[in-house]
Protein backbone atom coordinates (compact mmCIF):
# COMPACT_ATOMS: atom_id res chain seq x y z
CA UNK A 1 0.00 0.00 0.00
CA UNK A 2 2.69 2.11 0.97
CA UNK A 3 4.57 1.62 -2.34
CA UNK A 4 1.47 2.10 -3.99
CA UNK A 5 1.22 5.96 -2.72
CA UNK A 6 4.87 6.72 -3.27
CA UNK A 7 4.25 5.45 -7.23
CA UNK A 8 1.07 7.70 -7.33
CA UNK A 9 2.70 10.55 -5.47
CA UNK A 10 6.02 10.80 -8.07
CA UNK A 11 3.24 10.52 -10.77
CA UNK A 12 1.56 13.64 -9.54
CA UNK A 13 4.52 15.27 -9.47
CA UNK A 14 5.89 14.71 -12.69
CA UNK A 15 2.58 15.92 -14.49
CA UNK A 16 2.87 18.70 -12.79
CA UNK A 17 5.85 19.50 -13.45
CA UNK A 18 5.24 18.50 -17.18
CA UNK A 19 2.37 20.92 -17.06
CA UNK A 20 4.55 23.93 -15.25
CA UNK A 21 7.40 23.53 -18.20
CA UNK A 22 4.54 23.41 -21.18
CA UNK A 23 2.39 26.20 -20.11
CA UNK A 24 5.50 28.55 -18.56
CA UNK A 25 6.03 29.54 -22.14
CA UNK A 26 2.64 30.31 -22.82
CA UNK A 27 2.32 32.70 -20.14
CA UNK A 28 5.40 34.41 -21.26
CA UNK A 29 4.79 35.02 -24.44
CA UNK A 30 0.92 35.41 -23.57
CA UNK A 31 0.87 36.72 -20.40
CA UNK A 32 -2.93 36.10 -18.35
CA UNK A 33 -2.65 40.27 -17.35
CA UNK A 34 -3.83 42.94 -19.24
CA UNK A 35 -1.94 45.33 -21.48
CA UNK A 36 0.51 47.58 -20.07
CA UNK A 37 0.41 51.62 -20.46
CA UNK A 38 3.88 51.08 -22.65
CA UNK A 39 2.01 48.50 -24.65
CA UNK A 40 -0.77 50.86 -25.48
CA UNK A 41 1.80 53.64 -26.49
CA UNK A 42 3.62 51.80 -29.02
CA UNK A 43 0.64 50.76 -30.73
CA UNK A 44 0.54 54.51 -32.44
CA UNK A 45 3.99 56.14 -30.77
CA UNK A 46 8.11 55.44 -31.55
CA UNK A 47 10.05 55.41 -27.91
CA UNK A 48 13.11 57.87 -28.09
CA UNK A 49 16.20 57.18 -26.32
CA UNK A 50 19.02 55.05 -26.71
CA UNK A 51 19.63 51.83 -25.37
CA UNK A 52 22.59 50.99 -23.21
CA UNK A 53 24.69 49.46 -25.95
CA UNK A 54 24.63 52.35 -27.92
CA UNK A 55 25.36 55.00 -25.06
CA UNK A 56 27.99 57.25 -25.78
CA UNK A 57 29.42 56.76 -22.67
CA UNK A 58 29.60 52.90 -22.47
CA UNK A 59 33.46 51.87 -21.73
CA UNK A 60 34.91 49.15 -23.21
CA UNK A 61 37.29 48.01 -20.48
CA UNK A 62 39.74 44.60 -20.98
CA UNK A 63 40.99 43.48 -18.03
CA UNK A 64 45.14 44.40 -17.12
CA UNK A 65 45.11 47.22 -19.79
CA UNK A 66 44.52 50.81 -19.56
CA UNK A 67 43.38 53.25 -21.67
CA UNK A 68 40.31 51.59 -23.66
CA UNK A 69 38.32 54.60 -22.81
CA UNK A 70 40.82 56.64 -24.63
CA UNK A 71 41.09 54.17 -27.97
CA UNK A 72 37.47 54.22 -27.91
CA UNK A 73 37.14 57.74 -27.49
CA UNK A 74 39.68 58.42 -30.42
CA UNK A 75 38.38 56.43 -32.75
CA UNK A 76 35.15 58.54 -32.84
CA UNK A 77 37.23 60.57 -34.67
CA UNK A 78 39.83 58.98 -37.23
CA UNK A 79 42.17 62.24 -37.76
CA UNK A 80 42.20 62.72 -33.47
CA UNK A 81 42.79 65.81 -31.91
CA UNK A 82 39.33 67.33 -32.04
CA UNK A 83 36.48 67.97 -29.11
CA UNK A 84 33.42 66.69 -29.96
CA UNK A 85 29.84 66.23 -28.81
CA UNK A 86 30.51 62.56 -27.02
CA UNK A 87 26.53 62.20 -25.63
CA UNK A 88 23.45 63.79 -25.13
CA UNK A 89 20.69 64.15 -22.42
CA UNK A 90 17.28 65.01 -21.67
CA UNK A 91 16.01 65.13 -18.70
CA UNK A 92 11.92 65.72 -19.36
CA UNK A 93 10.94 65.28 -15.45
CA UNK A 94 13.28 67.18 -13.60
CA UNK A 95 15.83 65.12 -11.37
CA UNK A 96 14.33 61.87 -12.60
CA UNK A 97 16.38 59.53 -14.93
CA UNK A 98 17.60 60.91 -18.33
CA UNK A 99 16.96 59.60 -21.67
CA UNK A 100 20.15 59.96 -24.07
CA UNK A 101 19.32 60.66 -27.58
CA UNK A 102 21.45 60.67 -30.33
CA UNK A 103 20.55 64.59 -31.55
CA UNK A 104 18.16 66.92 -30.22
CA UNK A 105 16.47 70.21 -31.05
CA UNK A 106 17.78 72.77 -29.59
CA UNK A 107 14.99 75.86 -28.74
CA UNK A 108 15.70 79.14 -26.34
CA UNK A 109 14.91 76.62 -22.89
CA UNK A 110 17.38 74.04 -24.15
CA UNK A 111 17.01 70.62 -25.75
CA UNK A 112 13.87 70.22 -26.78
CA UNK A 113 12.15 67.90 -23.59
CA UNK A 114 13.81 69.09 -20.90
CA UNK A 115 12.59 69.72 -17.83
CA UNK A 116 9.10 70.03 -18.67
CA UNK A 117 7.76 68.82 -15.44
CA UNK A 118 9.67 69.25 -11.59
CA UNK A 119 8.40 67.76 -8.73
CA UNK A 120 7.44 69.70 -5.63
CA UNK A 121 6.08 69.72 -2.01
CA UNK A 122 3.74 72.03 -0.03
CA UNK A 123 6.60 73.15 2.47
CA UNK A 124 4.73 73.86 6.18
CA UNK A 125 6.18 74.17 9.15
CA UNK A 126 4.53 70.61 9.94
CA UNK A 127 3.85 67.81 7.48
CA UNK A 128 0.75 67.88 5.03
CA UNK A 129 -1.42 65.07 5.16
CA UNK A 130 -1.34 63.75 1.61
CA UNK A 131 -3.40 61.86 -0.71
CA UNK A 132 -5.88 60.95 1.77
CA UNK A 133 -9.27 62.57 1.69
CA UNK A 134 -11.14 63.74 5.12
CA UNK A 135 -12.97 61.41 6.81
CA UNK A 136 -16.59 61.38 6.82
CA UNK A 137 -18.62 63.53 9.38
CA UNK A 138 -21.92 63.31 9.95
CA UNK A 139 -22.52 67.34 10.13
CA UNK A 140 -22.23 68.89 6.37
CA UNK A 141 -21.70 71.95 7.77
CA UNK A 142 -18.77 70.32 10.24
CA UNK A 143 -17.17 69.13 6.80
CA UNK A 144 -17.48 72.25 5.15
CA UNK A 145 -15.62 73.90 8.06
CA UNK A 146 -12.47 71.56 7.68
CA UNK A 147 -12.51 71.95 4.04
CA UNK A 148 -12.48 75.63 4.61
CA UNK A 149 -9.88 75.24 7.49
CA UNK A 150 -7.61 72.68 4.89
CA UNK A 151 -7.75 75.44 2.18
CA UNK A 152 -6.72 78.29 4.46
CA UNK A 153 -3.83 76.18 5.48
CA UNK A 154 -2.95 75.48 1.96
CA UNK A 155 -2.95 79.30 1.30
CA UNK A 156 -0.79 79.76 3.80
CA UNK A 157 1.94 77.64 2.39
CA UNK A 158 4.12 77.86 -0.64
CA UNK A 159 5.36 74.72 -3.19
CA UNK A 160 8.93 74.25 -3.57
CA UNK A 161 10.35 72.02 -6.28
CA UNK A 162 12.44 68.78 -5.15
CA UNK A 163 15.86 67.04 -6.40
CA UNK A 164 17.72 64.09 -5.60
CA UNK A 165 19.48 66.65 -2.93
CA UNK A 166 16.96 65.97 -0.95
CA UNK A 167 15.05 62.65 -2.10
CA UNK A 168 17.79 60.37 -3.99
CA UNK A 169 14.89 58.05 -4.78
CA UNK A 170 14.19 60.06 -7.24
CA UNK A 171 17.11 58.74 -9.57
CA UNK A 172 15.37 55.50 -9.32
CA UNK A 173 12.24 57.19 -11.47
CA UNK A 174 12.52 55.88 -14.89
CA UNK A 175 11.23 58.21 -17.66
CA UNK A 176 10.37 57.41 -21.09
CA UNK A 177 9.40 59.38 -24.38
CA UNK A 178 7.01 58.12 -26.47
CA UNK A 179 6.71 60.37 -30.61
CA UNK A 180 3.98 59.44 -32.54
CA UNK A 181 4.70 57.08 -35.63
CA UNK A 182 2.84 57.65 -38.84
CA UNK A 183 3.94 54.31 -40.05
CA UNK A 184 2.59 52.96 -37.53
CA UNK A 185 -1.23 54.50 -38.89
CA UNK A 186 -3.64 51.81 -39.18
CA UNK A 187 -5.69 51.19 -42.71
CA UNK A 188 -8.58 52.80 -42.02
CA UNK A 189 -7.62 54.79 -39.35
CA UNK A 190 -9.28 58.10 -39.80
CA UNK A 191 -6.71 60.15 -37.50
CA UNK A 192 -3.91 59.54 -36.27
CA UNK A 193 -2.72 60.69 -32.35
CA UNK A 194 -0.51 63.35 -33.07
CA UNK A 195 1.03 64.15 -29.06
CA UNK A 196 3.91 62.72 -27.24
CA UNK A 197 3.44 61.31 -23.72
CA UNK A 198 5.78 60.36 -21.56
CA UNK A 199 5.75 57.54 -19.41
CA UNK A 200 6.85 57.43 -16.13
CA UNK A 201 7.79 54.33 -13.70
CA UNK A 202 8.77 53.52 -10.27
CA UNK A 203 9.26 50.30 -8.41
CA UNK A 204 6.31 49.39 -6.16
CA UNK A 205 5.37 46.30 -4.46
CA UNK A 206 2.09 46.23 -2.08
CA UNK A 207 2.44 45.25 1.16
CA UNK A 208 1.75 41.90 2.43
CA UNK A 209 1.09 38.68 0.41
CA UNK A 210 0.42 40.42 -2.81
CA UNK A 211 3.54 42.38 -2.60
CA UNK A 212 5.75 40.05 -1.93
CA UNK A 213 4.38 36.73 -4.24
CA UNK A 214 1.86 38.16 -6.94
CA UNK A 215 3.08 41.52 -7.72
CA UNK A 216 6.72 39.98 -8.34
CA UNK A 217 4.48 37.66 -10.47
CA UNK A 218 2.14 39.52 -12.64
CA UNK A 219 5.38 41.61 -13.45
CA UNK A 220 7.42 38.73 -14.78
CA UNK A 221 4.68 37.68 -16.80
CA UNK A 222 3.67 40.79 -18.31
CA UNK A 223 7.25 41.68 -19.54
CA UNK A 224 8.12 38.00 -20.37
CA UNK A 225 11.02 38.46 -18.11
CA UNK A 226 12.14 36.88 -15.10
CA UNK A 227 14.03 39.81 -13.68
CA UNK A 228 11.59 42.33 -14.11
CA UNK A 229 10.17 43.57 -10.74
CA UNK A 230 6.79 45.46 -9.82
CA UNK A 231 5.91 49.15 -10.71
CA UNK A 232 3.52 51.82 -10.77
CA UNK A 233 3.37 53.42 -14.04
CA UNK A 234 1.76 56.58 -15.48
CA UNK A 235 1.59 58.87 -18.17
CA UNK A 236 1.96 62.74 -18.69
CA UNK A 237 1.55 64.48 -21.91
CA UNK A 238 4.37 66.70 -23.19
CA UNK A 239 2.31 69.56 -24.83
CA UNK A 240 0.71 71.54 -21.94
CA UNK A 241 -3.16 71.20 -21.56
CA UNK A 242 -5.69 72.85 -22.90
CA UNK A 243 -8.33 75.07 -20.95
CA UNK A 244 -10.43 72.00 -21.01
CA UNK A 245 -8.48 69.64 -20.50
CA UNK A 246 -7.00 71.49 -17.48
CA UNK A 247 -11.17 71.87 -16.15
CA UNK A 248 -11.71 68.18 -16.67
CA UNK A 249 -8.64 66.66 -15.21
CA UNK A 250 -8.66 69.47 -12.03
CA UNK A 251 -5.54 70.50 -12.56
CA UNK A 252 -4.42 73.93 -11.20
CA UNK A 253 -2.31 77.24 -11.76
CA UNK A 254 -0.31 77.89 -8.75
CA UNK A 255 3.09 79.01 -7.96
CA UNK A 256 5.82 76.88 -7.69
CA UNK A 257 9.28 78.41 -6.31
CA UNK A 258 12.85 77.61 -8.30
CA UNK A 259 15.43 78.58 -5.90
CA UNK A 260 14.77 82.31 -5.84
CA UNK A 261 12.24 82.56 -8.27
CA UNK A 262 8.24 82.08 -8.13
CA UNK A 263 7.10 80.48 -11.19
CA UNK A 264 3.52 80.77 -12.25
CA UNK A 265 2.79 76.92 -13.32
CA UNK A 266 0.47 74.30 -14.26
CA UNK A 267 -0.18 71.82 -10.80
CA UNK A 268 -0.65 68.22 -12.25
CA UNK A 269 -0.95 66.91 -9.06
CA UNK A 270 -4.09 64.94 -10.22
CA UNK A 271 -2.39 62.50 -12.31
CA UNK A 272 -0.11 61.23 -9.32
CA UNK A 273 -0.32 58.33 -8.19
CA UNK A 274 -0.50 58.27 -3.88
CA UNK A 275 1.95 55.66 -4.12
CA UNK A 276 4.77 57.96 -5.19
CA UNK A 277 4.84 59.84 -2.35
CA UNK A 278 5.21 56.91 -0.20
CA UNK A 279 8.14 55.82 -2.43
CA UNK A 280 10.08 58.47 -2.47
CA UNK A 281 9.86 59.62 1.58
CA UNK A 282 7.76 62.41 1.15
CA UNK A 283 6.08 63.53 4.14
CA UNK A 284 4.83 67.05 2.83
CA UNK A 285 1.79 67.52 -0.20
CA UNK A 286 3.73 66.16 -3.32
CA UNK A 287 2.77 68.02 -5.87
CA UNK A 288 3.49 67.53 -10.15
CA UNK A 289 4.45 70.99 -12.23
CA UNK A 290 4.26 71.37 -15.78
CA UNK A 291 5.95 74.39 -17.37
CA UNK A 292 3.95 77.27 -18.74
CA UNK A 293 5.38 77.70 -22.48
CA UNK A 294 3.42 81.20 -21.52
CA UNK A 295 5.60 81.88 -18.20
CA UNK A 296 9.01 81.24 -18.95
CA UNK A 297 11.86 82.89 -16.55
CA UNK A 298 13.90 85.25 -18.08
CA UNK A 299 18.11 84.50 -17.53
CA UNK A 300 20.34 87.49 -16.42
CA UNK A 301 23.69 87.20 -14.42
CA UNK A 302 25.87 85.63 -16.48
CA UNK A 303 24.04 84.75 -19.97
CA UNK A 304 24.30 86.92 -22.83
CA UNK A 305 22.74 89.86 -23.26
CA UNK A 306 19.38 90.28 -25.69
CA UNK A 307 21.93 92.32 -28.46
CA UNK A 308 24.16 89.08 -28.74
CA UNK A 309 21.74 86.01 -28.01
CA UNK A 310 19.38 87.82 -30.55
CA UNK A 311 16.21 87.09 -27.80
CA UNK A 312 15.73 87.62 -23.82
CA UNK A 313 17.52 84.40 -22.81
CA UNK A 314 14.93 82.29 -21.03
CA UNK A 315 15.12 79.52 -18.73
CA UNK A 316 12.17 76.58 -17.49
CA UNK A 317 12.88 74.14 -14.92
CA UNK A 318 15.93 74.20 -15.25
CA UNK A 319 18.73 74.81 -12.39
CA UNK A 320 19.52 78.47 -13.73
CA UNK A 321 20.31 78.05 -16.92
CA UNK A 322 19.09 76.75 -20.20
CA UNK A 323 21.78 74.15 -20.80
CA UNK A 324 24.35 72.17 -18.88
CA UNK A 325 27.76 70.94 -20.43
CA UNK A 326 30.41 68.49 -19.23
CA UNK A 327 33.79 67.99 -20.21
CA UNK A 328 34.57 63.73 -20.00
CA UNK A 329 38.29 64.69 -19.54
CA UNK A 330 37.79 67.05 -16.78
CA UNK A 331 35.77 64.42 -15.48
CA UNK A 332 38.43 61.53 -15.55
CA UNK A 333 41.43 64.19 -14.15
CA UNK A 334 38.85 64.84 -10.96
CA UNK A 335 37.89 61.13 -10.47
CA UNK A 336 41.63 60.44 -10.17
CA UNK A 337 41.71 62.96 -6.88
CA UNK A 338 38.28 61.16 -5.04
CA UNK A 339 39.06 59.13 -2.09
CA UNK A 340 37.85 56.02 -3.25
CA UNK A 341 35.42 53.33 -0.81
CA UNK A 342 33.58 50.38 -1.19
CA UNK A 343 30.16 52.70 -2.06
CA UNK A 344 31.85 54.89 -4.31
CA UNK A 345 34.71 52.86 -6.76
CA UNK A 346 34.15 55.46 -10.02
CA UNK A 347 32.45 58.71 -10.75
CA UNK A 348 29.55 58.25 -12.88
CA UNK A 349 29.40 61.33 -15.53
CA UNK A 350 25.80 60.77 -15.24
CA UNK A 351 25.73 62.17 -11.56
CA UNK A 352 26.05 65.53 -12.97
CA UNK A 353 22.88 65.27 -15.26
CA UNK A 354 24.63 67.54 -18.22
CA UNK A 355 22.78 68.10 -21.33
CA UNK A 356 25.76 68.01 -23.71
CA UNK A 357 28.56 66.12 -22.72
CA UNK A 358 31.64 66.44 -25.16
CA UNK A 359 35.38 64.71 -25.15
CA UNK A 360 38.93 65.11 -27.05
CA UNK A 361 42.54 65.24 -26.59
CA UNK A 362 42.14 68.93 -25.11
CA UNK A 363 43.48 69.53 -21.72
CA UNK A 364 41.33 69.14 -18.73
CA UNK A 365 39.18 72.23 -17.82
CA UNK A 366 39.66 73.86 -21.49
CA UNK A 367 36.21 74.41 -20.99
CA UNK A 368 36.22 77.19 -18.25
CA UNK A 369 38.10 79.69 -20.70
CA UNK A 370 35.06 78.70 -23.45
CA UNK A 371 33.01 82.14 -23.92
CA UNK A 372 31.53 81.33 -27.02
CA UNK A 373 31.48 77.62 -28.77
CA UNK A 374 30.20 76.44 -32.17
CA UNK A 375 29.43 73.31 -33.03
CA UNK A 376 30.10 72.12 -36.59
CA UNK A 377 28.08 69.29 -38.45
CA UNK A 378 30.55 66.00 -40.36
CA UNK A 379 30.04 64.98 -43.74
CA UNK A 380 26.90 63.44 -44.67
CA UNK A 381 24.88 65.29 -41.44
CA UNK A 382 21.46 67.13 -42.15
CA UNK A 383 22.26 69.60 -39.10
CA UNK A 384 23.38 73.41 -39.45
CA UNK A 385 26.01 74.62 -37.04
CA UNK A 386 24.83 75.61 -33.72
CA UNK A 387 26.32 78.38 -31.24
CA UNK A 388 26.65 78.79 -27.65
CA UNK A 389 27.62 81.38 -25.03
CA UNK A 390 29.16 79.58 -22.12
CA UNK A 391 28.02 81.29 -19.69
CA UNK A 392 29.63 80.62 -16.91
CA UNK A 393 30.69 77.61 -14.23
CA UNK A 394 28.27 75.04 -13.38
CA UNK A 395 28.56 75.11 -9.03
CA UNK A 396 27.78 71.77 -7.32
CA UNK A 397 25.83 71.04 -4.71
CA UNK A 398 25.63 67.60 -3.26
CA UNK A 399 23.35 66.38 -6.01
CA UNK A 400 26.39 63.87 -7.67
CA UNK A 401 27.21 62.25 -4.22
CA UNK A 402 23.64 59.63 -5.64
CA UNK A 403 24.26 56.77 -7.51
CA UNK A 404 22.22 57.14 -10.80
CA UNK A 405 21.16 54.00 -10.85
CA UNK A 406 20.37 52.84 -7.57
CA UNK A 407 19.53 56.11 -5.89
CA UNK A 408 21.95 55.72 -3.29
CA UNK A 409 23.23 58.98 -1.46
CA UNK A 410 26.83 58.62 -0.69
CA UNK A 411 27.25 60.67 3.03
CA UNK A 412 30.50 62.18 1.70
CA UNK A 413 32.43 62.14 -1.76
CA UNK A 414 32.19 63.74 -4.59
CA UNK A 415 31.04 66.44 -2.42
CA UNK A 416 34.34 66.39 -0.30
CA UNK A 417 36.83 66.41 -3.09
CA UNK A 418 35.18 68.97 -5.62
CA UNK A 419 34.64 71.20 -2.13
CA UNK A 420 38.88 70.15 -2.08
CA UNK A 421 39.80 70.35 -5.14
CA UNK A 422 37.52 72.38 -7.34
CA UNK A 423 37.00 75.45 -5.41
CA UNK A 424 38.18 77.70 -8.70
CA UNK A 425 35.87 80.20 -8.74
CA UNK A 426 36.10 83.39 -6.95
CA UNK A 427 32.54 84.16 -7.15
CA UNK A 428 31.51 80.85 -5.57
CA UNK A 429 33.92 80.78 -2.38
CA UNK A 430 33.84 77.09 -0.68
CA UNK A 431 31.83 75.59 -3.58
CA UNK A 432 33.24 72.97 -6.24
CA UNK A 433 32.86 73.61 -9.97
CA UNK A 434 32.64 71.08 -12.47
CA UNK A 435 30.68 71.85 -16.23
CA UNK A 436 29.67 74.93 -17.58
CA UNK A 437 25.97 76.03 -18.09
CA UNK A 438 25.35 77.68 -21.59
CA UNK A 439 22.81 79.55 -23.39
CA UNK A 440 21.77 79.03 -27.42
CA UNK A 441 22.26 81.93 -29.65
CA UNK A 442 20.11 83.29 -32.36
CA UNK A 443 21.35 86.60 -33.50
CA UNK A 444 19.84 85.85 -37.22
CA UNK A 445 16.24 86.09 -36.07
CA UNK A 446 14.14 88.46 -33.81
CA UNK A 447 11.43 85.33 -34.79
CA UNK A 448 10.29 83.22 -31.76
CA UNK A 449 9.15 80.11 -34.46
CA UNK A 450 12.84 80.94 -36.03
CA UNK A 451 14.78 79.95 -33.03
CA UNK A 452 15.75 76.83 -33.29
CA UNK A 453 19.14 74.38 -34.23
CA UNK A 454 20.18 71.53 -33.17
CA UNK A 455 22.98 69.59 -31.69
CA UNK A 456 23.85 65.68 -32.76
CA UNK A 457 26.68 63.17 -31.31
CA UNK A 458 29.92 63.27 -33.03
CA UNK A 459 29.40 66.97 -34.34
CA UNK A 460 32.73 68.76 -33.66
CA UNK A 461 33.36 71.81 -31.25
CA UNK A 462 34.78 75.49 -32.65
CA UNK A 463 36.19 77.80 -29.81
CA UNK A 464 35.19 81.51 -31.25
CA UNK A 465 35.95 82.83 -28.07
CA UNK A 466 37.98 82.86 -25.03
CA UNK A 467 37.63 84.81 -21.71
CA UNK A 468 37.92 84.03 -17.83
CA UNK A 469 34.45 82.98 -15.74
CA UNK A 470 33.34 84.54 -12.70
CA UNK A 471 30.31 83.07 -10.83
CA UNK A 472 27.63 85.53 -10.20
CA UNK A 473 25.19 83.98 -7.58
CA UNK A 474 21.06 83.64 -7.44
Amino acid sequence: MDGSAAVNGSATFILLITLFAFFLPILLYFPPVPPSKRDALLETHTQVGLGPSESGLRRKKKEGKKGDDDEVRKSDDPKGGRQRIRSLWIYPLKSCKGIEVRQSKVLPTGLEFDRLYTFAQLKSPFPVAVQEPPPPSSSGGNREGKEETKKEEEESHSWHFITQRQFPLLATVQVDLFVPDPAKKKPGAQQQPDDAFLLVRFPWREPGLRGSLLDPLVAKLARGNWRARPEKEFVLPVAFPSPAEVEARGYAREVVTVWRDAIPALNMAADLPPELARYLGVSNRLGLFRLDPSRLREVYRCAPPRQEAGYQPVTGFQDAYPLHLLNLASVRDFDAKIDKDDDFRELDPRRFRANIIVDGDEAPYDEESWKKIRFNPGPGSKCDASTFHVSCRTVRCKLPNVDQDTGYRHPVQPDKALRRFRDVDKGAKNMGCLGMQATPLFPRTNKPEDMESWVEVGMSIEVLERGNHVYIRQ
